[in-house]
């Protein structure tokens, strides 16, 4: 199914939010993640479905000096 994953529309097998966190190899990471404008909790990501061109925004923070 197509997503639109921080502006870029991407082709990917996901059926929920924890499955696009899954194909960027997030699950280790602080991640915030907003789904077609809300702000999903981390408690919800296995459960909530992602559908065709969902806009999904994924930050991640970075260390750097």
């Amino acid at each position: 199914m197509q997503l639109i994953v921080n502006g870029e529309t991407l082709e990917m097998e996901a059926r929920t939010i924890q499955d696009v966190i899954l194909h960027f190899g997030l699950e280790e990471r602080p991640v915030v993640v907003e789904a077609d404008g809300e702000i999903i909790a981390k408690e919800q990501w296995p459960f909530m479905e992602v559908r065709p061109m969902m806009k999904i925004e994924l930050v991640h923070f970075v260390g750097g000096g």
